[in-house]
Parts: C-alpha cells; structure tokens; sequence
C-alpha cells in the first residue's frame, strides 16, 4: 500500500498547488497579468492565522476568516496601486519588475514583524484521518480536508463564472475589455474582484499547506507560489479546469519522484515535464491557442 500511500499525499500537495494555480489564472485570463507576490500573499495569509490563534487566542474559525478578509483586502490594495497603474503598459517587464518589488516588500514586513525564526503552526485540522485494509493505509485528516476544499473550490468557481453577474462580467472582460466597457461594464471593478477572490484563495492555500507542513517563515510561499505557476502554465494558464489539473498532477510528480528517484532532482523533473509539455503542446493541456487582431 505504500505506492498507494504517496499517490494520496501527491493529490493532496497538488491540491494545495491547485488553489495556488486558480489565483494565478483567474487573474492572467482576466487581466492578462501574472501576479508573481501571489506566493507571498499566502505567506501573509499564514502569519495572520498564526497571530490570530497563538497571539490573541482567536477560534481557528475565525483565524481563517482573518486570513481570507486579510488577503483580500491585500490583493485589492496591489492591484489598485502596483497593476492598476501599469495595466495599459506594453512592456511585460515593467509589471514583472513591480511584481518582484511587491514580492520583496511583503518578505521585508514579514521579516521585520516577525523575524527570520521558523514559527511553529498549530494544525487547524484535529480529525486524525481514516484507516483503511487493517490499517494498510492511513489517510490524514489533514489530506482529506486539502483535497477536498480543493475540489469545492473548483465547483464554485466554475459556478460563480458561469451563472453570476460579476462572473459573466469577467468572462466580458477577459475576452474583450473595450467591448466590456461598452456594455456598460466596469472593467476596474471585475479586476480588482478577480485580485480579491485569487488573494483570498491564496490565504486558504496557505492555511491548508501550513497544516501540512507545520513551519512558517517569510519565505514559505516563495516555492509553492513557483510551482503553481507551473501548475497553471501546465494545464493551460487561463483555464481554471486546467489550473486543477496541472497542480494534482505537479503534486503527483513531484511526490513519487522524491520517493522513487531522488529528493534533490524532484523539482528538476517537475520543471523538465514542463518544458516537454509546452514543445508538444505550447498552450499547455486546455489552454487554447488566441489569434492575434490585426
């Protein structure tokens, strides 16, 4: 049981990765920007918990709630003043520098608020989990809550896209902002929805991964914020359906490959599947190819 054992903690890592990944595209197939702080806000999103349980002694409940209002109330505040203003630039290395600026102030205020000492988080998740065949095989309560909300997060975004107002909205936007702003839509408004809605997942992502991985430190989300990106440029970056794919099979790849191969060439694999992917198929898995307007 123990191929089956590593199968389970992969879909529940990629299942992190996926959460991470439907920020990313949600808001690069809405405002075609990639948002390279996201990995910090989920380190933001775990001290916030951290400070909320073990300093003011709040309901884990209520930590989370902290965390998700925090983070989006900090993904509305970047998009307004570091993307908003860049928006119309035609050069992509502005906006990556400005993320990689946004990405080093979040470390930096971490860093002086809470030092570079490792903080040890207290897991959210007190289910011990299930056994199964006679105890063969042992399933966390910690994985199942993480695949789990991963899959309901799925199924409400694909709701909320499809039969919302603010969900058609951003579909108008992300095809075309001009017509958009002509039906009467405001394109401001659904952007910075979409910065609010990936900043507040990032924050469930950083709670689920901190109960996985109890250690915070300023540079947590660095890594996983990498990864899902792989994630969503793996399953097609713009396609929420794909984002979830490319982090459980990230998450899969890169577990069975510390066990099976070597822990220091895992990411190397993971990283060299990407590539082989994007030479076959360069939109990624359900990406699709844009034709440029002349």
């Amino acid at each position: 049981m123990s191929f089956l054992n590593y199968l389970i903690n992969g879909l529940s890592l990629g299942s992190v990765y996926a959460i991470i990944a439907l920020g990313y595209t949600m808001v690069y197939g809405i405002a075609k920007m990639l948002n390279f702080a996201h990995g910090d806000i989920i380190m933001i999103g775990s001290y916030i918990v951290y400070t909320c349980m073990s300093m003011a002694g709040l309901h884990p409940a209520v930590s989370v709630l902290c965390a998700v209002a925090g983070c989006l109330l900090l993904g509305v505040v970047t998009e307004r003043v570091a993307y908003r203003p860049l928006r119309g630039a035609s050069s992509s290395l502005a906006v990556l520098i400005t993320a990689i600026g946004v990405s080093y102030l979040l470390q930096n205020i971490a860093l002086l608020t809470f030092g570079a000492e490792p903080k040890a988080f207290t897991t959210l998740i007190g289910w011990k989990g299930i056994s199964l065949f006679d105890g063969a095989l042992m399933i966390r309560g910690t994985t199942i809550v993480t695949i789990g909300a991963s899959l309901l997060i799925l199924v409400g975004l694909e709701l909320f896209i499809n039969y919302t107002k603010n969900g058609q909205a951003m579909l108008a936007v992300a095809q075309d902002k001009g017509a958009a702003t002509l039906m009467g839509i405001d394109v401001n408004k659904t952007i910075a929805l979409t910065f609010a809605i990936g900043s507040s997942l990032a924050a469930v992502a950083g709670v689920l991964l901190c109960s996985a991985y109890p250690t915070i430190t300023p540079y947590i989300g660095a890594m996983p914020g990498i990864k899902a990106f792989v994630a969503a440029v793996f399953g097609g970056i713009g396609s929420i359906p794909g984002a979830m794919i490319g982090g459980l099979v990230l998450g899969i790849v890169e577990i069975l490959s510390r066990t099976y191969i070597s822990s220091q060439l895992a990411d190397a694999i993971v990283f060299g599947i990407l590539i082989v992917v994007l030479l076959v198929k360069p939109t990624g898995l359900l990406g699709k190819r844009v034709m440029e307007k002349v």
